[in-house]
């Protein structure tokens, strides 16, 4: 018996990781902490929450979504995990995702996204 079409197709590489990427970027909580993270540098949970004016979980929950998004890393430090933005951030899902190329551009309804590599 034939598989449907739906089964039948391959998902295009690094697609279920550009889902989680796009996924983790669509809460303004987590786009603030990176945010915070870009110009401030490493940070560790507490200091994140103060400046948010969130709760240790709530932040931490934030940070969960981003490090399995690959946009920050953490190093332990004593008692405290200290996140900062990742030094391989989105190269590796950008370049299985779109191939070679030097830039990258996605166009959605009318809003364009341009990527550039260093």
């Amino acid at each position: 018996m034939p598989k449907p079409a739906a089964e039948a197709r391959e998902p295009l590489p690094g697609l279920p990781e550009l889902s989680r990427l796009f996924k983790s970027l669509s809460d303004m909580n987590r786009l603030k902490i990176l945010l915070l993270l870009a110009h401030r540098g490493e940070m560790h949970v507490s200091a994140i929450g103060e400046h948010l004016g969130q709760s240790q979980p709530a932040v931490s929950h934030h940070l969960t979504q981003l490090k399995s998004a690959g946009l920050i890393d953490f190093r332990r430090d004593g008692k405290f995990n200290y996140y900062g933005l990742s030094e391989a951030g989105l190269h590796p899902l950008f370049e299985q995702f779109f191939g070679d190329e030097t830039s990258w551009k996605l166009q959605l309804a009318g809003i364009e996204v341009a990527l550039r590599r260093r």
